[in-house]
């Protein structure tokens, strides 16, 4: 197997499959990092490269084997990016150059959030949201050409969101999770919190609600570096696609976490608080609402203290957790 040949059969096998599209797969021998390296870094200078070579979407092969933690990575992705990673040594030693070339078709459909239930015309648009840039315009200031890359890109950006799987987020972070669910189980049983979360009303729960999850999204983009800045002008769309499809995906997957933060702190309270002690610490009369503004404020405040744990998780392990996955179907 060689490289050329890998690169013509998956530039004929992408033809065959979607004919109405003008492939050209380009081939590069590099070496991106020096072993030993990380699947995160490796994509990572991938993605690099993709930008300065103007490239539409980028497929690393390597022969060096590659673990996330205990486990054998076969192939990642990162959607955000357009980055897929094949290794080739854990694909086995019978028919490797078939392996090789349905897991890169596999990446590349995924990449470009292509399926099977997809029109002709579904396909080329997502296809052509890719490749085509949008031109800047002199004088025009970064949030109005921002305002024009997310209007001509809308497909994308929601194809990007969903593909990073932000209902997953959460479970990835384990410092996050422990960080907050200490803080709900000491609030939960402060008789402060009952007076406060019973004088509050619904508009101020909501807003502390937001605060909550708008703390935990910042301190997860701004501690993990998230947020990029565009070296050229050839860069902004990309880079601006980037950021904003990781603001989306970080919101989504705290306000998820916050959810389930709520419905646990709902669960306890019904099982720790009673009564009586709630009308004699609290002076306050009992009601399934009281336990309902009990469990909101005690959720939100645990989220808050959930952004602690945000800054504490490893920078690796949140890019790792917000960009990268493994694709749906890996049968190689």
């Amino acid at each position: 197997m060689t490289r050329e040949s890998v690169g013509a059969d998956l530039d004929a096998e992408l033809s065959q499959r979607y004919a109405q599209i003008d492939w050209n797969v380009v081939v590069v021998a590099d070496r991106l990092e020096e072993p030993p390296v990380m699947p995160l870094d490796l994509m990572e200078s991938a993605r690099d490269r993709m930008l300065d070579e103007d490239w539409d979407l980028v497929l690393v092969l390597t022969d060096f084997p590659l673990k996330d933690g205990r486990r054998v990575v076969k192939t990642q992705l990162s959607p955000v990016h357009g980055v897929g990673l094949v290794v080739v040594p854990a694909l086995g030693v019978v028919q490797v150059p078939t392996r090789v070339r349905k897991a890169c078709l596999t990446l590349v459909e995924e990449i470009l959030d292509f399926d099977d239930d997809d029109s002709v015309d579904d396909i080329l648009r997502r296809a052509r949201q890719r490749s085509e840039d949008i031109e800047a315009h002199a004088g025009e200031n970064p949030a109005q050409f921002a305002a024009r890359v997310l209007g001509g890109n809308v497909g994308v950006l929601l194809g990007l969101v969903r593909a990073n799987r932000p209902l997953t987020l959460a479970l990835r972070l384990t410092q996050l999770i422990a960080v907050t669910a200490a803080a709900g189980a000491l609030m939960l049983i402060t008789p402060d919190i009952w007076v406060l979360a019973s004088n509050y009303g619904p508009g101020r729960l909501g807003l502390l609600s937001l605060i909550a999850v708008a703390a935990v999204t910042a301190s997860l983009i701004v501690g993990a570096r998230l947020w990029e800045k565009p070296r050229r002008r050839a860069e902004r769309e990309q880079v601006t696609l980037f950021n904003v499809a990781t603001v989306l995906t970080m919101t989504i997957g705290v306000t998820v976490f916050y959810l389930a933060v709520f419905l646990l702190a709902l669960a306890a309270a019904f099982l720790l608080l009673d009564g009586g002690s709630f009308k004699q610490l609290s002076d306050q009369e009992w009601s399934v609402g009281r336990i309902v503004d009990i469990a909101w404020m005690t959720a939100s405040l645990a989220t808050l203290g959930g952004a602690v744990g945000a800054g504490l998780e490893e920078d690796d392990i949140i890019r790792a957790a917000a960009y990268t996955r493994e694709p749906e179907a890996d049968d190689h």
